[in-house]
């Protein structure tokens, strides 16, 4: 009796009403599905079409069967009376990358463990074997101290801030994505590694390997997408606040920057722009003529970017026709409310193709016709006023079994109208995003993080994480979100420190809800939604003001050399923030560092992340290195304390290799 057949390229195993399909998935890549009781699906929540792999070869015997795929080989041993399969992950040396758990003799372990839900489908986890010495990297945004995730357990659900984006970059030398948006877990345990779906049809996921990480990161973005080119807009300055709530307020910070010779690209109109949520237009009060606004933004070389939110309030304008459509997300019990913030509102449904068909056209005709080509997509998790992750259904299935893959639908909503309308390169801002995200030009940043040295230190990790998880398009509201009062010299100085460092980040962006709140009201008296305090470069003091100005000028200077990153990224899914692991994956030394990284392949940048700090400990690689404040030319190989004066950031250009572009 064999347990395996061929079909072309896949792979079958059957047996005692499991059936797991192994295939080529792309150069030196497999995808693996599993079902029970069923047949599998091809669902393409992230995936794309294989890639061409034509360097394949199947071997089938009894108990066992091999598929190579070019660099890798996937074995399929059956084992135990009750002859389940396990897979095992091998590269080009046959040493072994990954492998399921065995059944613990007696124990009768299952590492594809179907649970049943009554009446439903399955809760199901997946577990591999741990390794000692093993360092995990990549799973998006989370809000934690952490570049290595080997030790810890993650949620796989968005939130606020929380993007979860389930692709890790093994020190081993494979990548791993699962390919499932149910709500769940991971755990990177010592003993072993589990991936967990709360509640699910089937097993999917994918791997591959290389023998350095961009390998990796080319393998993946062949598999899921490529960001596309970054527009030229995106390289320089972008000025923002919460909010500049009416048109001329606007205007007047736009010609103040250029009065003062300050380079700037973008500038951001926030949220409650609009009458209520779901109207997807300006409030007329506040905005009364938005082309004449656009078109002086424009003469002055300035593009426009405006908030929009997928909540559509009950008091919308377009509520009851979406209600009526069946467009918004549907609350499985009780009141049919997703979020109360100022207005009770749903979330519209991005998973439903009519629902993004009929956004895109508000949009369109209230926003993009107008000549505005930029968009700051909020909410995007979406943020569900409990998280109550089971209370929520949309078109495509529940949110338990679905739900993590809303942001990258929400950001494909825009981008497949923008690029219908003409546009190349769509670049849209976006609050939360999952594996795939990046081919419809989401612009990730970090959300409503709190203005502490803490949050600072973390944004650094949760970048870096994001770049390895295959986003490489990221930043961070500059100062952080809340809590920041630009009159406090403990916070002037947080703001300089994060300020350097956005210089050096993909996108450099200056964002907060500033203390202390300015109200604002209607011309009838009536108030509405607060606008923050001065949020421009020149609104932190004296002492700030020239260092600012000194490092958007530098951001100028780089442009060419982010241009040539963004280009890197879009064509070989590099990400722009590398942790020092990623360029120097043989040092050992590099493997655990996350106060320091790579700009691209030349500049290490270590931001100085502590009140009062005015040096720091900088690791050196080998090579020869040169300080680019000072000239000062260093040896690599070494760990050194470098001054760090508040008007510095320490950047050292990398001048040669050393042994920096090693394998594994």
């Amino acid at each position: 009796m064999t347990f395996f057949e061929q079909q072309g390229q896949q792979v079958i195993f059957r047996n005692h009403g499991e059936t797991v399909v192994v295939e080529p998935w792309g150069p030196d890549s497999a995808r693996v599905r599993a079902v029970l009781m069923g047949d599998v699906a091809d669902n393409r929540y992230a995936l794309l079409d294989a890639p061409m792999a034509e360097d394949v070869d199947i071997a089938i015997e009894d108990n066992r069967a091999t598929l190579r795929c070019g660099k890798l080989t996937v074995l399929m041993e059956v084992h135990g009376w009750k002859a389940r399969v396990r897979l095992t992950f091998l590269n080009q040396k046959g040493e072994v990358l990954l492998r399921e758990t065995d059944s613990g003799n007696a124990l009768t372990l299952q590492s594809r463990r179907f649970e049943p839900i009554l009446g439903g489908d399955h809760a199901l986890t997946a577990t591999f074997d741990g390794f000692d010495g093993e360092h995990i990297y990549g799973m998006g945004q989370y809000q934690e101290e952490y570049l290595d995730w080997k030790g810890c357990t993650l949620e796989l659900a968005h939130r606020n801030s929380q993007a979860s984006v389930p692709f890790i970059m093994s020190s081993r030398g494979y990548g791993f994505l699962w390919h499932n948006p149910a709500i769940g877990w991971a755990s990177f345990g010592r003993n072993r590694t589990s991936w967990h779906a709360d509640s699910t049809k089937q097993l999917d996921y994918w791997v591959t390997c290389g023998d350095r990480p961009a390998d990796i990161s080319l393998n993946y973005a062949r598999a899921t997408g490529f960001v596309p080119m970054m527009p030229e807009y995106g390289l320089g300055f972008w000025q923002c606040k919460l909010r500049y709530w009416n048109q001329e307020q606007l205007l007047s910070v736009a010609r103040e920057y250029k009065r003062r010779h300050l380079p700037i690209d973008v500038i951001v109109i926030d949220f409650f722009h609009w009458p209520h949520m779901g109207d997807y237009r300006f409030d007329e009060e506040f905005f009364p003529d938005p082309a004449a606004m656009v078109k002086e933004l424009q003469e002055m070389g300035i593009e426009l970017m405006v908030s929009v939110w997928p909540q559509v309030a009950l008091t919308s304008e377009n509520y009851n026709e979406m209600l009526q459509q069946g467009l918004l997300v549907r609350a499985e019990y009780g009141e049919q409310i997703g979020m109360r913030f100022v207005e009770d509102s749903m979330f519209f449904d991005a998973t439903n193709p009519r629902a993004r068909r009929y956004v895109w056209e508000k949009i369109k005709k209230n926003y993009y016709d107008y000549g505005i080509r930029v968009f700051w997509l909020d909410e995007a998790e979406p943020e569900y006023g409990t998280y109550d992750f089971k209370q929520y259904r949309y078109h495509i299935g529940s949110n338990q079994q679905v739900g993590n893959v809303y942001p990258q639908l929400y950001s494909r909503t825009f981008y497949d109208g923008m690029v219908e309308a003409g546009q190349a390169n769509p670049v849209n801002l976006v609050r939360c995003a999952w594996a795939g995200s990046q081919r419809y030009g989401a612009l990730v940043w970090s959300g409503d993080i709190m203005s502490d040295w803490t949050y600072f230190r973390r944004q650094v990790c949760a970048g870096l994480s994001m770049g390895v998880a295959g986003i490489p398009w990221w930043t961070t509201d500059i100062g952080g979100f809340h809590a920041g009062n630009p009159k406090d010299e403990g916070f002037r100085e947080l703001l300089v420190r994060w300020f350097q460092w956005g210089c050096y980040c993909p996108v450099m962006r200056l964002h907060g809800d500033r203390q202390h709140a300015e109200a604002v009201y209607r011309k009838d008296g009536t108030r509405v939604l607060n606008s923050g305090s001065d949020n421009e470069v020149w609104s932190f003091g004296e002492a700030a003001y020239p260092i600012l100005v000194k490092y958007m000028h530098r951001r100028e200077a780089l442009r060419d050399y982010v241009r040539s990153l963004m280009q890197e990224a879009h064509e070989a899914g590099t990400p722009l923030l590398r942790a020092m692991f990623y360029e120097f994956p043989k040092d050992e030394q590099c493997a655990l560092l996350q106060d320091q990284y790579m700009f691209g392949s030349k500049y290490l940048v270590a931001p100085v992340m502590e009140a009062g700090a005015r040096s720091r400990s900088v690791y050196l690689p080998a090579g020869t290195w040169r300080n680019v404040d000072t000239g000062e030319t260093l040896t690599g190989g070494q760990r050194l304390e470098v001054p760090a004066p508040l008007e510095v950031i320490p950047v050292f250009e990398r001048m040669t290799d050393g042994c920096g572009r090693s394998s594994y």
